[in-house]
């Protein structure tokens, strides 16, 4: 039931009071296991969610993906009509494998918290449920506040990049809520992304008894790994990595096939196309006679560009931060973000307000557990700052 009497310093006090529920529901998120492609981990990691919306009277959506799992809209109407909402963006999805959970559950030590995807990004997903009920307990919401949670971010939002665009252009301001830096710092700059893969094909011979009748896939890509690494520009903050490769039938074969997954990143669009116009030439010519390649791009994230209209919703953030006890500055990150999404299509966007965390993607990925009681109540003031 909402309780509009009491106003912003209850909802506060409120929040305040909730670290162990919010604890416990970060335990049971990520004590399941939700990589990119298991779509049934996925949604099973939604459906707590929404049942917690249930629970505090909280409305959701379901934009159902075929492929990956399905996009999550949870909705607090606004204290006086319509207007164009405020967003509150995270990702359920992890990198790890099924099983990891089960072999390093989460658990708290030293005042941090660890297990797969606890600060990337579990624990924003729990703050921004926490700030949601927050409004929908005590009202006061400026605009109608939406709740988005996607699925497939680790890999580049190929089913959500749509959804996510089309809340953003309707949107006043989205915070999207990745782990705040070790530093405390919230992101005003991401690198664009794009991954890539190359499939060379030459033709199998035995290495032995006719091995001239043989063209390594492999001994091209090798040359082609080559000619794509010294794309790298680090003074433009261009890098190119072949971070997967595979290939070839059997060791007593001349490989008829090989394969290479690419991660290019950038700062400026025309770097960009720059790149992929190499990356193309790189696959249309050989070194081995009677190979040929392809290229595909498989996923791709936009850079995140502070604008005037972005810069204007941190400082509004940080004064927020600073009601609440925290001194927040702003940093750069080379890697990439669903909110390169929503501030490319013109929405005013602040990324990692969510909890303090680390080392993302390893087995030492952690939470600071004293960040989440501040970072919520952040979020919350920063919300009704923007009233005007």
């Amino acid at each position: 039931m909402t309780d509009v009497t009491q106003g912003p310093a209850a909802a506060l006090a409120w929040l305040a009071g909730q670290k162990g529920a919010m604890l416990a529901l970060l335990e049971e998120l990520v004590n399941i296991d939700s990589g990119s492609y298991d779509k049934a981990g996925v949604d099973a990691a939604g459906e707590r969610l929404q049942r917690f919306f249930a629970e505090h009277g909280i409305a959701t959506a379901t934009v159902p993906q075929e492929r990956h799992g399905d996009v999550i809209r949870a909705t607090v109407p606004a204290a006086g009509g319509g207007n164009k909402p405020i967003v509150l963006m995270g990702h359920r999805d992890t990198v790890f494998p099924k099983g990891e959970a089960g072999r390093r559950p989460f658990h708290i030590a030293d005042g941090r918290a660890y297990g797969p995807g606890v600060c990337d990004m579990k624990a924003g997903l729990v703050m921004n449920a926490f700030v949601l009920a927050a409004y929908a307990r005590f009202g006061g919401a400026p605009a109608p506040l939406i709740g988005l949670v996607t699925s497939d971010e680790e890999i580049g939002s190929p089913s959500c990049r749509p959804v996510i665009e089309a809340t953003a252009r309707e949107a006043r301001a989205v915070f999207n809520s990745e782990p705040g830096r070790p530093s405390g710092n919230v992101v005003t700059g991401r690198k664009g992304g794009v991954f890539l893969q190359m499939e060379v094909l030459g033709k199998a011979a035995h290495s032995g008894g006719n091995f001239q009748d043989g063209i390594s896939a492999i001994a091209e890509l090798a040359h082609k790994i080559v000619a794509l690494q010294a794309i790298t520009d680090l003074a433009r903050g261009v890098t190119l990595n072949v971070g997967l490769v595979s290939g070839g039938q059997s060791v007593n074969t001349v490989a008829p096939r090989a394969e290479a997954q690419i991660d290019l990143r950038y700062l400026q669009p025309a770097d960009r196309d720059r790149a992929l116009a190499e990356i193309e030439r790189i696959a249309a010519s050989a070194t081995v006679p009677g190979t040929t390649a392809t290229v595909e791009i498989r996923g791709e994230f936009k850079p995140l560009v502070q604008d005037e209209a972005s810069a204007a919703l941190f400082d509004t953030y940080v004064g927020a931060a600073r009601e609440a006890g925290l001194k927040v500055a702003g940093e750069f990150s080379g890697g990439c973000a669903d909110s390169g999404f929503t501030a490319s299509v013109g929405c005013p966007t602040i990324c990692a307000v969510g909890p303090v965390g680390g080392k993302a993607h390893s087995p030492e990925e952690y939470m600071e557990v004293e960040s989440f009681v501040p970072r919520a109540q952040s979020l919350f003031l920063a919300i009704g700052r923007l009233a005007g």
